[in-house]
Order: C-alpha cells, then structure tokens, then sequence
C-alpha cells in the first residue's frame, strides 16, 4: 500500500488546474496542505492516511486519490472560502453514494421519510466520529437544493402516512398522552442545553432520541399521534441539524435539515417547516451563499404566510435581511430590518400561544440579527464606516441583552464578536481586543466550533491589520493559549 494509506488510483493524469487553481489562491503551501489532510483524517478515524508534500504534488499534477480525501479537501477549501467547494470543482471524482444517503431530492412520502430518518440517524451514530458520516456526503446548493424543497408547498394527500388503514377507522394509540408530552418537554430540554453549551455537548443524546421515535412511527399509529410524532421528528432532526452546523459538520447538518422539512410536511406544520427553512438559510449565508438563503427564506414566507406567528414572520424578515446584506443590496436589507421590528412589535402584544422552538428569538436575537445585517454591508461594501456605525448601537444593545442572559451564552459570544469586527470596521482595535477578550472567556465555556472559527477569524484579521499593536498581539498569544484547534468527537 502507498505512503499515504489513500491507495492513490494511478489512471491517465494530466495537471489537474482546477485543484491547482483553488490551491494557489488558498496561499497553502504543499505541506501546510498536507498537515491539514492529516489532521482532518484523524478527526475522522483514518489514521492510516498520512499524505505529505510529495503526495500533493501528485494530485496536482493529476493523480485522483480515493475516499475520504476528495471530501476532506472539499471540506477545507470550502471552509478556507467560506463557500461551497465541490469535489467536482476540484477536479476530483466523487465516490458513488446510495440513494438513500446522497443527495437533498428525496420522497416526500411519509414511510420514505421515516426509514431514511431511521437509516441517516443510525448511521451518525454508529460511525460516533466527528466528521466521518458528512466525508460521505456532498452539500447541495444552488438549483440542486432549491428546486427539491419547493416540493415542501406541495399538499400531503390524505391519509398517506397510514395507507394501510380503511377510511375513518383509527387504530388504539399505543403511546399515551403524557408518554406524548415526555418526548415534546424532552426535546425543548434539548433545545436549552444547545443554546447554554453549544452543539458540541449534546449531539448524540439528540440524534439517539431522534432514532427512538423514528423507531416508534415504524409502528402502527391513530392519525393523531402519528403527527405528533412527525412533529417531535422533525424538531429533532433540525436540532441534530443545528448542532452539526454549530459544530462544523456542514453536509451532515444540511441532511438532518432536509429531513426535518421532509417530517415537518408529515406533520403538517408549515411554520415549523419555515422555521427549518430558516436555519437552511443561515447555513447558506454562512457557506457564502447568499442567494440560495434568499430563496430559502422566499419559500418559508411563502409557505407560512397564513398561519406563522408575529414573532415567526420577525425572524424570517430578519434573515431575510441577512440575505440582501451579504448580496450588497441595502435598501432592501434596511427594508426588511424595519419588517422585523415592526412585525415584533407585534408579537409582543400578541397573547397568541408560541411553539418552543421560536421562543429564542426575543428582543436580543432581534437586535443581533439586525446588526449582523449591517455588519455584513459593511464588509461587502469594502469595509464601509457608515455601515458599520449603524451596526454599533444595535450590535450593543444585543451584548448587553444577551449578557443578562445565562441561557443562551452562545450567543452572548457570537455578538460579542459581532462587536469586536464592528469595532475593526472602525479601525478602533483596542476596543476590538476588549469584547474578543470577552467573547474568549465565552467560547472556552460552550462548545460551539462555529463560535471558536468565528473568533479566530476576528483575531486573524486584528493581527494582519494592527498586528504592531501591543494589545492584538496580547490577544493572539492568548487565543492560541487558550483556545487550540482540537475539535473533538461529538
């Protein structure tokens, strides 16, 4: 076997430019590429692989190397980029995957639904390394995800989650109301203790609940509880989907979200759909897509016009803000940020019942939001001051709202950085070094990957544009103290 453990496949070469052309602009050299390889496919449990200089070189000059490597340089340019980077953008071949785990166009069928939630859930938590399933996987973006999830407007055909059972008949439930109620209160527990420690800590307890009541409606079920029990379905798998993506597990996080739209139509809950629909979209911003979140987010407010709640349509209007932000469109940005406060407004004089998993996005999430979308013009307006001092006051307010907060110290962190880049903007990086000094103190209490990238981004970006003075480089000492890169199993 060669060097690499990889076994290299050796056919027809000729210098691959794409990957070449990708390498250069990463400004990797050949070994730090290689360290990289390594350490990912440790993360992985494929310790066999050990690539070194010699080894890119060759895939540079055309050798196609096997699974899991073409997915793993997916991964790290994608990340270096911020935005979506196939294997086949890298002139690599992907590995053939079965139906049932490739790919975001699946049966919108509720017996499909649940024997692919079944499958996706046991195989995560079978394989238990961080990584491993999504190297198998491959995200889907542009009209390869948008199309298939506008099936989610489509109506289900009566009946169609029991096809076995005659027309008015029910079937004896073999669940109990408050065995019911135990799944629901056990997947808002979930949901507290993702938003106080991070996705890092949880995500398998989740996915294991996930695959138990997957289990449970492969059973006979009433109509009633067989929706009930889509509904708790589908809550868990956008959360195993959410931690994932906190985490930094982006494919599995996008397959987990699919299905979670997939359940949400069994259950026929459109606004939870649109809510899954959100978090899609936020995943699509963070990967540099901004396009795709839009329509993401079109297809929620959409799908959900007639029965969302006021506090529902405020945060949909705000990640659609978050969308023309990063798509360097402001008046249409600023347009939704007044919709989101509007539409608050009235959610707070609103008496109307909320679903738990909307109850994060009170005044504080508003304000980070909304300051976020300024932030995002600043930058993609060239590091635009004006921007940026809109972003202050609201990015402010959000701090000292969420830092009254002890459940939700995520996203205490993550405006805190939000503050620390606002204040970068404004070539002011001594106050920049207070909040990400802060926000450090945050990050090593959660286990959030998304708020240790985030924060090392901040810092890397203080020390190549202030990098003489004393205090960034105080905080780039004790950021690589404190805070390694050693994401492990989750």
């Amino acid at each position: 076997m060669s060097g690499s453990g990889a076994g290299e496949a050796n056919a027809g070469k000729r210098p691959n430019g794409q990957l070449g052309s990708w390498f250069v602009r990463s400004g990797w050299s050949k070994g730090e590429l290689a360290r990289q390889v390594n350490r990912r496919a440790r993360q992985l449990g494929a310790h066999h692989i050990s690539t070194d200089t010699s080894r890119v070189r060759r895939w540079l000059d055309g050798e196609q190397p096997r699974e899991p490597i073409p997915r793993i340089l997916s991964e790290l340019f994608s990340e270096r980029f911020g935005a979506v980077v196939a294997v086949e953008d890298l002139g690599l071949r992907a590995a053939h995957q079965a139906p049932s785990v490739a790919g975001v166009d699946l049966p919108w069928a509720g017996p499909q639904t649940v024997a692919l939630l079944s499958e996706f859930s046991r195989s995560d938590l079978m394989l238990a390394r961080r990584g491993f399933l999504g190297s198998s996987l491959a995200l889907a973006a542009g009209p390869t995800l948008i199309e298939p999830m506008q099936r989610w407007l489509v109506p289900v055909a009566p009946g169609r989650t029991d096809p076995e059972r005659p027309a008015g008949q029910s079937r004896p439930s073999k669940l109990s109301g408050p065995e019911l109620d135990l799944l629901e209160s056990t997947t808002a527990m979930f949901r507290q203790w993702d938003a106080q420690c991070g996705g890092g800590l949880r995500r398998k307890a989740v996915v294991g609940q996930l695959h138990e009541v997957t289990d449970l409606l492969q059973e006979p079920q009433p109509e009633a509880t067989s929706k009930r029990l889509f509904r708790c379905a589908a809550e868990l798998a956008e959360l195993a989907g959410w931690m994932s993506y906190d985490v930094g597990l982006q494919p599995t996080a996008q397959k987990y979200f699919v299905l979670a739209l997939h359940a949400s139509k069994e259950a026929g809950d459109k606004p939870l759909g649109s809510y899954i629909l959100s978090s899609m979209s936020r995943q699509m911003i963070h990967l540099g897509r901004p396009d795709d979140a839009l329509e993401l987010i079109h297809l929620a407010q959409y799908g959900s016009r007639d029965c969302a709640t006021a506090r529902t349509q405020a945060m949909l209007y705000a990640m659609e803000a978050r969308a023309y932000a990063n798509m360097g469109q402001p008046s249409k940005c600023k347009r939704a940020v007044r919709m989101a406060e509007d539409t608050f407004v009235d959610a707070t004089l609103d008496d109307e019942p909320e679903p738990d998993w909307i109850r994060f996005f009170s005044d504080a999430e508003l304000h980070g939001e909304n300051a976020h979308s300024y932030r995002d013009l600043a930058y993609v307006a060239g590091r635009s001051p004006t921007y940026a001092s809109l972003a202050e006051p609201v990015m402010a307010r959000a701090v000292e709202l969420f830092g009254d907060d002890d459940e939700h110290q995520r996203s205490y962190a993550l405006n805190l950085i939000g503050m620390a880049t606002v204040h970068l903007l404004k070539r002011e990086p001594e106050q920049s070094t207070v909040l990400a000094t802060q926000a450090l103190r945050v990050a090593k209490k959660v286990r959030s990957e998304r708020v240790n990238t985030r924060l090392r981004k901040t810092v890397d970006t203080a020390a190549r544009d202030f990098g003489d003075i004393p205090e960034v480089a105080t905080l780039t000492d004790l950021l690589t103290q404190q805070l390694p890169e050693t994401a492990e199993a989750v």
